[in-house]
């Protein structure tokens, strides 16, 4: 079968600290054909002269000011030739292997669209301090709020992002699940229980921390903008979770060491 290229695009903004990591797990992949490209919203820390010193391996990269992380994720995937398409971001890595896993297992199931795995949670030291609830999920369960995808793992076809792309500029965080039911509904999403593909960092400045609160409402406009209704599982999670918010900040906060 011929060797499919995989494009992956890291949005990056001051993540100096973290960056070269990200980096250096994409190129430590067994994996050859990888179309790599760092799109840097102008960073004021070393996040550039990280750059830099992988350029040479990069099929390209910029750094100049856009409208955040979705907008940096669109510009990467409209210069990237790959038939295969994934992002990570500047905090995340990868696991050994996880690329040639993702477009093994795409090649061998043409009817499935997106694939993804297992991910660790890291601190900001690169501890694994837990595991991803991933679970296999579908439009239907999406359209209930049963997300458990980790981003970070996810691999698709870069035809369905022709068909249904790019990711909406107005979702400040729920983008890619915004991304993903809009997938779904065009083909079969595949979780691969038992393989870990990924990395998500978990520390004070990340968005998971710092903006947590935007998600599900975002999730929500997701679904009364596809015709939900007020009565469904994904509204009455909103609010339990609402309710729970508290809580889930001391949690997060207790696994971060704040």
């Amino acid at each position: 079968m011929p060797t499919p290229l995989v494009s992956i695009v890291t949005p990056s903004f001051n993540q100096a600290r973290f960056l070269e990591a990200t980096i250096e797990s994409v190129f430590a992949q067994d994996y050859a054909r990888i179309e790599y490209a760092i799109v840097d919203g102008g960073s004021a820390d070393d996040s550039v002269d990280v750059i830099k010193k992988y350029a040479p391996k990069l099929a390209w990269w910029v750094s100049e000011k856009d409208s955040g992380q979705t907008d940096a994720i669109n510009k990467g995937f409209a210069r990237a030739s790959g038939d295969i398409f994934a992002w990570l971001n500047s905090d995340d890595t990868y696991e050994p292997g996880a690329v040639s896993a993702a477009v093994k297992y795409l090649q061998e199931h043409p009817s499935v669209g997106m694939v993804y795995a297992d991910c660790n949670y890291i601190n900001a030291e690169g501890r694994v301090t837990g595991k991803f609830p991933a679970a296999q999920t579908d439009l239907v369960r999406l359209r209930r709020g049963y997300v458990h995808i980790p981003q970070q793992t996810m691999f698709f076809r870069a035809e369905l992002w022709k068909q249904v792309g790019p990711l909406d500029p107005s979702f400040y965080f729920a983008m890619d699940y915004d991304l993903w039911t809009r997938i779904a509904a065009q083909a079969e999403l595949k979780y691969l229980r038992g393989q870990t593909w990924a990395n998500f960092r978990i520390h004070s400045s990340g968005k998971t921390v710092a903006a947590d609160d935007r998600c599900w409402p975002e999730m929500l406009r997701v679904h009364y903008r596809d015709g939900g209704k007020f009565f469904t599982p994904i509204v009455g999670r909103y609010y339990l979770r609402k309710a729970l918010a508290p809580l889930l900040a001391w949690r997060l906060k207790r696994r971060l060491g704040l």
